[in-house]
This record gives C-alpha cells, sequence and structure tokens, in this order.
C-alpha cells in the first residue's frame, strides 16, 4: 500500500507557508527596494490632455493675445485690399476675380463668427434650462414646470409634444415626464459616444508609442466627444464654444475631484487583476480609457438640460467595461 505524498495534505487554496528551517535568517522587509511609481499605469495622456483643456490664460495672456490677432487681422486685411486694388489697375479681369474671391472668403468668415455665437447660445440655453429644472424640484411649482416642459418640447420637438404636459398635474411629475419623453433616448446616445471615445483612446495611447501621438489622440478624441454630446442634448457648439465647455467639463472634474488616478480607481475600473495581467503599456491604455469615461459623464451632467432622475448617470466602471469588451483580452 503506497503512502500518500505529503503535498496531498497541503490546503487547496489559501497562502502556503514554508518552513525556512531553524538557522535560515529571516528576510528584512526594510531592505526590500521601493516600488517604482513610474511602473504603474498613471494614464500620462489623459492627464496631459485634461490640463491642456482645462489650461487658460491670465488676463495679461488674453489681452496680448487678442491685440496680437487684431493687429495680424488688420495688416492682412489691408495687404489684401491694397493688393486687389493694384490688381484692378493692372489687370481688371484678374482684379475683379480677386475681389470676388476676398468677398467670398469675408463672408464664410462672418458666417463662422455667427456659428460661434449660435453656438454659444444654445449652449446658455441648456445651462438655463437646467438652473430653471433645478428650481422648479427644489420649490415645486406646477406652471413652472409646464413652462419648462414646453421649452423642452419646443428644443426638441416631436409629433403631440406641446400636449402631453397639460394632463399632469404634480411639478415633479412633470418633470419626471418630460425626462422620460426627452432625454432617456438620447442619454443611450450620449453612453455610446463615450464609449467609443474611451475605447479608442484606450487602443491608441496602448499601441501608439510615442507620447506627443497619445496625447494629441486623446486630446482631440475628448474634444470631438464632448462636442457630440453637447450636439445630442441640443447644444451644438462652435470651435470656440467647444474649447469653452470642454474647460467647463475639467473644472466640474477638478470641482468634484474624480480626476486623479489611484490604485483604487484601477482596480475598480480595470476589473480586478487585469491590469496586472497584462503589460503596463495596457495598463497606461486601461486608465486612459477611464479617464476618458470620466470626462464624457462630467460632459453628460453639464449638457444635460435635467438632472438626472428617471435615467441614471452612466457608472464610470459600467461605461469602461462595456468599452473594453473585446478590445483587451481578460484574464
Amino acid at each position: 500500500m503506497s503512502t500518500p505524498d505529503q503535498s496531498d495534505h497541503l490546503p487547496r487554496s489559501g497562502p502556503v507557508v514554508i518552513d525556512l528551517g531553524a538557522d535560515a535568517e529571516a528576510p528584512d522587509v526594510a531592505a526590500a527596494p521601493p516600488v517604482d511609481p513610474e511602473d504603474t499605469p498613471q494614464g500620462r495622456a489623459m492627464q496631459a490632455a485634461i490640463a491642456r483643456m482645462g489650461g487658460g490664460l491670465s488676463l495679461r495672456a488674453k489681452a496680448f493675445w487678442s491685440a496680437a490677432l487684431g493687429f495680424l487681422a488688420l495688416v492682412l486685411g489691408l495687404a489684401a485690399w491694397d493688393f486687389v486694388a493694384t490688381l484692378l489697375t493692372r489687370v481688371p479681369v484678374l482684379g475683379w476675380v480677386a475681389a470676388a474671391l476676398l468677398t467670398v472668403l469675408a463672408v464664410l468668415l462672418l458666417i463662422a463668427a455667427l456659428a460661434e455665437v449660435a453656438g454659444y447660445r444654445r449652449l446658455r440655453r441648456l445651462d438655463r434650462l437646467r438652473d430653471r429644472a433645478e428650481a422648479v424640484l427644489a420649490a415645486p411649482d406646477l406652471e413652472q414646470a409646464h413652462q419648462l416642459a414646453g421649452d423642452l418640447a419646443a428644443l426638441y420637438g416631436g409629433p403631440g409634444a406641446r400636449d402631453w404636459r397639460n394632463e399632469i398635474l404634480d411639478a415633479d411629475a412633470v418633470v419626471d415626464a418630460a425626462e422620460a419623453r426627452f432625454l432617456l433616448a438620447r442619454d443611450v446616445r450620449a453612453t455610446a459616444e463615450i464609449e467609443r471615445a474611451a475605447r479608442q483612446v484606450a487602443l491608441i495611447t496602448a499601441l501608439v508609442p510615442m507620447a506627443l501621438a497619445d496625447v494629441a489622440a486623446a486630446l482631440l478624441t475628448n474634444l470631438r466627444m464632448i462636442r457630440a454630446i453637447a450636439e445630442i442634448y441640443g447644444g451644438r457648439a462652435g470651435y470656440l464654444g467647444n474649447w469653452r465647455l470642454a474647460r467647463a467639463v475639467v473644472m466640474h472634474l477638478l470641482a468634484t475631484g474624480v480626476v486623479a488616478v489611484g490604485d483604487d480607481m484601477i482596480g475598480s475600473l480595470a476589473g480586478g487583476g487585469m491590469v496586472s495581467k497584462v503589460s503596463r503599456r495596457f495598463g497606461e491604455g486601461v486608465v486612459n480609457g477611464a479617464l476618458t469615461a470620466r470626462v464624457g459623464v462630467s460632459a453628460m451632467e453639464l449638457c444635460r438640460p435635467l438632472p438626472f432622475r428617471m435615467g441614471r448617470k452612466p457608472r464610470v466602471s459600467a461605461v469602461l467595461g462595456r468599452a473594453l469588451q473585446g478590445a483587451f483580452a481578460r484574464g
């Protein structure tokens, strides 16, 4: 009869205690090398992108650049005018062609300026609706709730959008009905946009080894995501308005304290031990994707004309999990 092997008596799970012997010297824990923070994924591409989105100019810098750009525009305008006038004298046909092109350019610049103003007004309209909704919910007023629902109906339209609200006789119920009617479907679209951006940033920053390239990709992807979210909620912004909105998003992130990257965030958003089972580069991608999801959720809060009540604010961990499904191999 064979004797059982000693390994059969070892526990199947839990820690394994190894006897070093009476003469063995215990290891000195204090002598162990410190953990290098550079080996921990920090999401540096997104940290740099957030810093660039949130960085504002000082009053002196704004005055300098305003004066410099104004002077440059004046010089270019006078030079173009003199060129066209001289060409009209020397070669009238080419002069008229140049004058037509200059007119088209001036019209396009005027249209671009009007588009920036219109985009800024659309964003301000969303801000005012959100402020009114918070006031109605804080001090319920049926008439104000009906007016708020009517403004949302005018913003989003739809058949019969102006009739349904008069059937509800409770202020909170009117706001909830307006949220369910106009915003829940848009929440799904905005969440899908965040997932797409988080997946794109995670993959690019994991696969592109160049530091400046991944920062630029993260910055452009986040700006495009913020603009798309604003457009979903009816606040399509121009280029300058989009930068202004991006800065507001970063200020909101800083105010809520969710910009910093820590081990707890990495563990919860990267699926427990997932980051430890892949390369450090892929860990950077996961953290960058998580920060992109945080930026997107913050943009939703700022662009959504009503606070979350009937709908739930997306959880960053859930958004990141769906975004990275299939992009990274799970442990």
